[in-house]
């Protein structure tokens, strides 16, 4: 069940992108949602803002799974780390990912590897607390 948990959930937001691509359905200019300010401007926001912000949520979470440690840390890296890859590579040889924002979306899977590895150094550095003095650890 841990090892579930471990899988990437901006891998999800990618393989959405993707598969609504691959569907020929993927307009990022359309419209998605609009509406008026009370300053009486007009919000509106894009498939590929939604895509954005839900790339956004994702990294959240993805954010709160790198602080818990156990044992599926390692997958958690390793899941993570294949995300960024097949995010890299369809960005460079997929042509309808050529965008700003499927770019955004690799950069957040570049975010969420590096975090990762990040706070388990700095957790791991901390349980390892050195003793002045003792002359152990």
């Amino acid at each position: 069940m841990t090892y579930i948990l471990s899988f990437p959930i901006l891998a999800i937001v990618i393989v959405a992108y993707l598969v609504m691509g691959l569907s020929g359905g993927l307009m990022l200019d359309g419209d998605a949602y609009s509406m008026t300010l009370a300053s009486g401007a007009v919000m509106t926001i894009r498939a590929g803002d939604v895509f954005t912000i839900a790339g956004l949520v994702a990294l959240f979470f993805e954010m709160l799974k790198a602080a818990r440690a156990g044992a599926s840390t390692i997958a958690d890296h390793m899941l993570s780390m294949a995300a960024f890859v097949l995010a890299l590579v369809c960005f460079l040889l997929v042509d309808y990912c050529g965008t700003a924002t499927f770019f955004l979306l690799t950069v957040m899977t570049l975010i969420d590897v590096v975090a990762g590895f990040s706070v388990s150094i700095f957790s791991t550095r901390r349980d390892l607390s050195v003793s002045h003095g003792s002359g152990s650890f």
